[in-house]
């Protein structure tokens, strides 16, 4: 079974719930495209990453959820988060253009789970509604939403687990 990301859950609401997310490494690529393109065409350069095309040709373990937040209009981050433990100092370094080693600190967030396609649309539907959620509960926004992607492309979509992440101050 494929590694998750780890989190606290600190606080339910009706409509969302408020995690905490230690510290972790995230792999991660930029690039220019549609928001369905650029989450498949992120996804190659970092499989290649941990599946060893790397400065010390060595494997990574491959974990969930695939990270794509959207930068500007037509600018997309995607990023995998690496496997719990894992210290810049201990990964191997991307030999790949364009993909970097991130360290990001500990950080509360307000998450929306649910199932269907991975299109921009039901992505930009679900970041509104949150953000509206969000700020009725009196919580405040603390930077970029991002969807975040848990299962394979031939996983029907119906049983697929997609989440909006919007980052908070803290748990309010």
């Amino acid at each position: 079974m494929t590694e998750q990301q780890p989190y606290e859950v600190v606080r339910r609401f009706p409509d969302f719930e408020v995690r905490r997310y230690p510290s972790h490494i995230e792999a991660e690529v930029s690039l220019r495209g549609s928001f369905e393109r650029a989450g498949n065409a992120g996804f190659g350069p970092l499989v290649s990453y941990i599946s060893g095309r790397n400065q010390e040709a060595r494997k990574i373990a491959m974990t969930a959820p695939v990270i794509q937040e959207p930068l500007t209009e037509g600018v997309h981050r995607v990023a995998f988060v690496m496997p719990e433990g894992a210290r810049s100092e201990t990964l191997p370094s991307p030999s790949a253009t364009g993909v970097t080693l991130n360290e990001v600190g500990e950080s509360f967030a307000a998450v929306v789970s649910y199932s269907g396609r991975w299109t921009e649309s039901a992505y930009r539907r679900r970041v509104e509604e949150l953000t509206a959620a969000v700020l009725r509960e009196g919580l405040v926004v603390a930077g970029r939403p991002r969807y975040a992607r848990f299962d394979p492309p031939w996983k029907p979509p119906f049983l697929r687990r997609n989440e909006v992440v919007l980052p908070v101050e803290s748990a309010g």
